[in-house]
């Protein structure tokens, strides 16, 4: 790496690598406070794909040689824990806000995996340095991983936002969360 790339590409990745390892996070204590539902199969999914991604974001640092920054990773692991805290609308245990902000973040944080994938392919030039490395495909898994997650996040945000105009509403809404 020569001039501004030595100075800002590893700042970029040494940043987004502690933001994946928060949505890796995030995305694996979903999973499990959802497990045995069809959200719960659809976050391991997605948390699978995420914990690839993170190990294949690791394996470019590794090649450009830049070491992680721990302080920074374990700070996101920190964040994540510390976001368990916030008021949810219950005094003790998981609720449907619970659910919806972490759904949330997680459609977030995908839509900026998929920006973080083109613009290390394309605009950093790694797609020519690694051709092994599919960064197209990278950008299409974070697609489906937000596809995968679109129907339960609809359905969450109108369980908890939306006042049920019949008891029918109520029930639609649980179904597709279940």
């Amino acid at each position: 790496m020569t001039g501004a790339s030595t100075q800002f590409l590893p700042i970029y990745l040494r940043d987004q690598l502690a933001l994946g390892v928060l949505w890796r996070e995030l995305a694996q204590r979903s999973a499990r406070h959802n497990r045995g539902s069809d959200l719960g199969r659809a976050l391991d999914g997605v948390a699978t794909g995420i914990a690839e991604d993170v190990d294949t974001f690791t394996d470019i640092m590794r090649r450009l040689d830049v070491a992680p920054n721990r302080l920074k990773t374990g700070a996101a692991v920190v964040a994540e824990r510390l976001g368990r805290l916030k008021l949810n609308g219950r005094l003790w245990g998981y609720s449907p806000l619970s659910r919806f902000l972490e759904l949330d973040a997680l459609v977030m944080g995908i839509e900026g995996k998929k920006t973080l994938w083109t613009t290390l392919g394309t605009d950093a030039g790694l797609g020519a340095r690694f051709p092994d490395v599919d960064f197209d495909q990278l950008v299409r898994r974070a697609g489906a991983q937000r596809e995968a997650l679109d129907p339960f996040h609809d359905a969450v945000a109108a369980e908890v936002f939306r006042s049920p105009a019949s008891p029918a509403f109520a029930d639609d809404a649980e179904a597709r969360v279940r």
